[in-house]
C-alpha cells in the first residue's frame, strides 16, 4: 500500500501519532482524548479528527459509542502499510518486521527464482538488466535510487514466474523491502548488491532452475548479513 502523502501539519500530526502507536507510547487499547491530544500538540479539532480518519484506515485506532477513540490491538493494524513499516522503523521497532520479512522472502524468493528460471521471457529478461543496470548506477551515489533498482529486480523476477499470484507478492513483500533498502544502500559498509543479483539473473536468463534457487538463497543471506551490520542486530535471520 502506497504512503499517506498529507503534507504540512496534517501530515505531520499522522506522522507523530503513528509513530507513539507503533513505538507504544500509546499502547493498544489505549483510549485517546483526541482534544486534550490536539492542544499537546496545538493543532485544531479539525485537523485531529481529519488525521484520526487516515490512523483509523490504516487499522491503528477505531471509535465507539461510551468507549470513545482507542488504540486498536496490534492483530487488526494493515502491517504491509508502507508508513507502518517506515514508523515502526523510525521508532525502533524494526527488528521484528525485517525479521518477519527475511522468513517470508526466504519461502517465496528462492521459489520463485526457481521457477523464473523455467518460464522467463526476453520481456522479463530486459526487466531485470534495466534493473541491475540502475542498480549499478545508484549504488555508490544514490541509496534511494539503488533502493527503487532492488524493488525492480525482485519486482521483475516475481513477474518472469509467470504465475499472476506469485507477480502480486510485490504488495506483500516491497513496502519492507524499500524500508530495508533505505536502510542499508545508505551506509557504506553494506556490501555491493550487484554481484548477488547479477549471480541470479545469469541463472534465470540461462534457465538453469537450481543454480537460480541456490542463488537466490546467497542473496538473501547477504542481504541479512548486511542488515545486520548496519543495524548492529542478531535477530534478523530466518528461522
Amino acid at each position: 500500500m502506497a504512503s499517506y502523502t498529507g503534507r504540512g501539519v496534517h501530515g505531520q500530526i499522522v506522522r507523530t501519532l503513528g509513530t507513539r502507536i507503533v513505538g507504544g507510547d500509546l499502547p493498544e487499547g489505549a483510549i485517546l482524548d483526541v482534544r486534550a491530544l490536539g492542544e499537546e500538540l496545538d493543532v485544531s479539532l479539525t485537523v485531529m479528527r481529519e488525521s484520526m480518519k487516515v490512523l483509523a484506515g490504516k487499522g491503528l485506532i477505531d471509535a465507539r459509542q461510551k468507549r470513545g477513540t482507542f488504540v486498536r490491538e496490534r492483530k487488526y493494524w494493515n502491517l504491509l502499510d508502507a508508513d507502518l513499516i517506515r514508523w515502526q522503523v523510525e521508532s525502533g521497532g524494526g527488528q521484528r518486521l525485517m525479521r518477519d520479512l527475511a522468513d517470508v522472502r526466504s519461502i517465496v524468493e528462492p521459489a520463485a527464482a526457481h521457477r523464473a528460471a523455467l518460464h522467463r521471457t526476453e520481456d522479463d529478461l530486459n526487466a531485470m538488466q534495466s534493473a541491475l543496470d540502475a542498480m549499478a548506477e545508484a549504488h555508490a551515489h544514490s541509496p534511494a535510487g539503488a533502493a527503487e533498482a532492488d524493488a525492480a529486480f525482485h519486482r521483475a523476477l516475481l513477474n518472469a514466474t509467470g504465475n499472476e499470484l506469485l507477480a502480486r507478492m510485490d504488495l506483500l513483500l516491497e513496502p519492507g523491502l524499500r524500508e530495508r533498502d533505505r536502510v542499508v544502500h545508505s551506509h557504506s559498509q553494506a556490501s555491493d548488491p550487484l554481484p548477488s543479483h547479477q549471480a541470479v539473473f545469469d541463472a534465470v536468463r540461462d534457465q538453469d532452475a537450481a543454480r537460480a534457487e541456490l542463488a537466490m538463497l546467497d542473496l538473501l543471506a547477504q542481504a541479512t548479513h548486511d542488515f545486520d551490520q548496519v543495524t548492529g542486530d542478531r535477530h534478523t535471520a530466518p528461522r
